[in-house]
């Protein structure tokens, strides 16, 4: 297989040594920079993406896709309710709830304050990953009337509590009123299980059967709302939109919705700007990190522009044999264009194995030295995510070549444009 001059002589000259060694550390400084700015980008972008997953799966996995409840109060006849919800397109699961704000009392650690939730295990199931997160015991231990708790495992923790024990609920809903003040309401509950999200849910949130908080708040057979779960949780917005009878998708000229009656929410109003903040960030970041690969691709331009002012006699002797200018510009970009191609594919390369093992290497760190690099009180979950993205990767690829490729058009077009007479004259 023949290879065109160009190609041939611009491998040639990359391979040769040069007399200005400067030219050389140049060379490889702007291969380095591009492989650094490769690397980079590939490792921030993974990170970013495995914070985005983890926030959707426990999160999205933990909150409801869309919410249903009755103006002015609790929902009665949460049934008959759910039949309706149902009819809603992408409906999967439905699930009620009663929730109160509360106190949980240990006898070893103190107070916390936090979120008390009655559910039904097996619908709640069906709405929620909570089960997956469960380190010790499940949902199905909750029954009702034998008063069991599930605590998230930070609040357990703070409570000097475990899987067994007994732990004090006291609520305000529900109390009872006299004139000496108000008389909270109380309970003892034991502890069936424990779950661990890694997230604030951990120190929040408490569960119990929907029965027992029934009694405790005094509600009876009333619930706060209605979680519901959606097939595409992306789309659960056209659903909260169908049930508020506001979908303009569906024009048949019938009702639709619940009726103005009862509310809707989707999690687009509570969770949406911060899914929304992560992507303009990964968009900022992309931006910024790429200013990094510019910057070595201007090292391209500066070395080609030296090489060709190095390489004035051997374009003279070529012209004068008979190559064309598109010949001269095209040996030129080979070479420059090498420095790219090694400096990216070294980018990638170290990118994708760091972006990969990243959680490992960062555990192993804050092992070792004892510090913690990601707080689960910050950041929501306690360690360092990573999810490398093939797709980032692939437009990663193309930008850094792109731009070596860019920054060697114009030193070879100086190059093509040299002329044999004058580069020949002090030789």
């Amino acid at each position: 297989m023949k290879f065109p001059i160009s190609w041939f002589v611009g491998l040639r000259y990359t391979r040769a040594k040069r007399r200005n060694h400067f030219i050389s550390f140049i060379a490889i400084f702007s291969m380095l920079g591009i492989a650094l700015g490769v690397m980079v980008l590939i490792t921030v972008l993974s990170v970013m993406n495995g914070f985005e997953r983890e926030l959707r799966e426990r999160i999205l996995g933990t909150v409801p896709h869309v919410l249903v409840g009755q103006r002015g109060g609790g929902v009665e006849d949460w049934q008959g309710l759910a039949k309706k919800v149902y009819q809603a397109p992408g409906v999967v699961a439905v699930s009620p709830y009663i929730d109160s704000t509360a106190m949980f009392k240990s006898s070893y650690a103190g107070t916390e304050y936090g979120i008390l939730q009655g559910i039904l295990p097996d619908e709640e199931k069906r709405v929620s990953v909570i089960e997956d997160y469960m380190v010790s015991g499940s949902l199905d231990s909750l029954q009702p009337g034998e008063f069991g708790i599930i605590l998230g495992s930070a609040m357990a923790q703070n409570l000097g509590l475990w899987a067994g024990d007994k732990v004090t609920v006291l609520v305000v809903e529900g109390s009872t009123v006299s004139p000496a003040g108000i008389s909270p309401r109380y309970r003892r509950f034991t502890i069936e299980g424990i779950f661990e999200t890694k997230s604030e849910l951990d120190s929040r949130v408490a569960f119990i059967h929907i029965h027992d908080a029934g009694k405790l708040l005094r509600k009876g057979d009333t619930v706060s709302a209605l979680r519901i779960k959606v097939q595409n949780v992306l789309e659960a917005h056209h659903t909260a939109h169908y049930l508020r009878g506001t979908y303009s998708k569906i024009n048949d000229g019938k009702p639709h919705g619940l009726g103005s009656d009862y509310w809707v929410s989707d999690w687009n109003r509570t969770q949406g700007p911060l899914f929304r903040a992560i992507q303009m960030e990964k968009t900022m970041m992309f931006v910024l990190l790429t200013l990094i690969i510019a910057v070595a691709a201007f090292n391209i331009v500066s070395t080609m522009v030296m090489v060709v002012t190095d390489k004035q006699a051997d374009i003279a002797i070529l012209r004068t044999l008979g190559a064309s200018p598109a010949t001269i510009l095209k040996i030129f970009v080979v070479q420059g264009s090498i420095n790219g191609v090694f400096g990216t594919l070294l980018g990638v390369i170290s990118g994708v194995a760091l972006a990969t093992n990243l959680p490992a290497i960062v555990a192993f760190f804050e092992q070792k030295f004892g510090v913690s690099v990601v707080p689960g009180d910050v950041y929501f979950i306690g360690f360092l995510p990573s999810e490398l993205n093939y797709s980032d990767v692939i437009v990663i690829t193309a930008v850094a070549l792109g731009m070596s490729i860019a920054a060697t058009l114009y030193p070879a077009w100086r190059g093509s444009r040299t002329r044999p007479a004058e580069a020949l004259k002090y030789e």
